[in-house]
C-alpha cells in the first residue's frame, strides 16, 4: 500500500511546471503553503501569470485567491512596488502616516493637483492615524502625490476590521502607509498597464509561450530521494518531505523578517513543541502552520487588497 501511495504522490508532484528559477522542493514548499487549496494545474497557472509579470510569490509579491473554480491573484504592496522599482526612471517611493497631533500642510497648482506636501510629526503619543500620504519619485516626471483620508480607510475597515483596526480602534499605520503608496505608485509608473497586458496576453492565448513555464519530468528528482519500488519507500519519503519542510522554514523565516540564526531558533524554541532530541514531520508541520498564520497577519497588514482575476 505504501509503494502505491509513494507513486501516486510522484506522479501528482510530476504535474509541476518548473518556472523561473524555482528548485522543485521550493515550489512543493508554495504550493503547500500559499496555494493549498488549488490544484496542481491552478497552480502552475498562477505560478504562470507570476513569471510573466515579474513577480515572486516567495517575496511576498502576491498571493492566490479562489473562488469556486476560478482563480485571482492580490497583487501586494511589495509586488507593485518591485514592477515600480524596474521601472525607468524609478527615484523612490515615500509614505508617512498621518496622526492627531501631526503638523500636516498640503500644496496644489491651480489644477487643484497635489505639488508638495508639509508634514512634521507630533510628541508622542502621536494620537490615532487621521489620514496618510505617499510619494512616488521618478527622473524625467513630476512627483505623484497621493493623499488619503479616514473615509477611504473606514470603507475597507469595515470589510476587514482585523486587518485595518488596532485593539483600540484606530487605523493600523502600516496599512495606511501601504494604501498610500500603492495608489502612488499605480499612479507615477505604467505597472498597472504591465499587470493588465500580461493577463490579457495569457488569457487570450497570446504573446510569447517560450518565456513560460516548461514542463519538465521530475521523476528522477523524486525517486532520486523517494526510491518509490524499494522496499522502505516510506522512510526514504519522509527524508525527502523534511527536506521541502526546512527549505519552507527558511522561506518563512525571511517573510516574518528573522535573519539571525539566534532569533530564529528562539522563535522555533518558543513555538515549536519537540518532544525527542529532533522535531519530527509531524512537529515541523505544526510549527509551519503556525508560521503561516504568523505570515498571513503580516501580509494582510501590508496589503492593498488588490486583486487581478486570472
Amino acid at each position: 500500500m505504501g509503494n502505491k501511495e509513494t507513486q501516486i504522490q510522484a506522479v501528482d508532484i510530476n504535474q509541476i511546471q518548473a518556472i523561473g528559477e524555482f528548485g522543485i522542493a521550493e515550489l512543493m514548499a508554495m504550493k503547500e503553503s500559499i496555494a493549498k487549496k488549488l490544484s496542481i494545474p491552478q497552480f502552475n497557472l498562477f505560478m504562470y501569470q507570476m513569471n510573466r509579470m515579474g513577480l515572486d510569490p516567495s517575496l511576498g509579491h502576491g498571493v492566490p485567491i479562489l473562488y469556486g473554480q476560478d482563480v485571482n491573484i492580490r497583487i501586494e504592496y511589495e509586488g507593485w512596488k518591485s514592477l515600480a522599482q524596474k521601472s525607468d526612471g524609478y527615484k523612490g517611493i515615500y509614505s508617512n502616516a498621518i496622526r492627531e497631533e501631526d503638523e500636516f500642510s498640503a500644496e496644489t497648482d491651480d489644477d487643484g493637483v497635489l505639488t508638495k506636501v508639509n508634514w512634521k510629526p507630533g510628541k508622542p503619543p502621536r494620537g490615532k492615524v487621521v489620514g496618510s500620504y505617499a510619494v512616488a519619485k521618478r527622473e524625467g516626471h513630476k512627483d505623484v502625490i497621493v493623499l488619503c483620508d479616514m473615509d477611504e480607510f473606514e470603507k475597507y475597515a469595515k470589510k476587514n476590521p482585523g486587518f485595518w483596526k488596532l485593539d483600540n480602534g484606530g487605523i493600523d499605520p502600516d496599512m495606511a502607509k501601504k494604501f498610500a503608496a500603492t495608489r502612488a505608485v499605480k499612479a507615477q509608473f505604467d505597472v498597472t498597464q504591465v499587470v493588465e497586458g500580461n493577463m490579457m496576453a495569457l488569457n487570450s492565448g497570446d504573446g510569447d509561450q517560450t518565456a513560460g513555464p516548461v514542463r519538465r519530468d521530475i521523476t528522477a528528482e523524486v525517486t532520486e530521494h523517494s526510491k518509490p519500488l524499494q522496499p522502505e519507500p516510506t522512510v526514504v519519503d519522509d527524508a525527502t518531505k523534511t527536506k521541502a519542510l526546512k527549505e519552507q522554514m527558511k522561506q518563512n523565516y525571511a517573510k516574518l523578517g528573522i535573519t539571525e540564526m539566534e532569533d530564529k531558533e528562539k522563535h522555533m524554541n518558543e513555538f515549536c513543541k519537540v518532544k525527542g532530541e529532533t522535531p519530527t514531520i509531524a512537529e515541523i508541520t505544526a510549527y509551519l502552520k503556525i508560521m503561516e498564520m504568523q505570515i498571513q497577519e503580516k501580509q494582510a497588514a501590508e496589503s492593498a487588497d488588490d486583486e487581478l482575476p486570472i
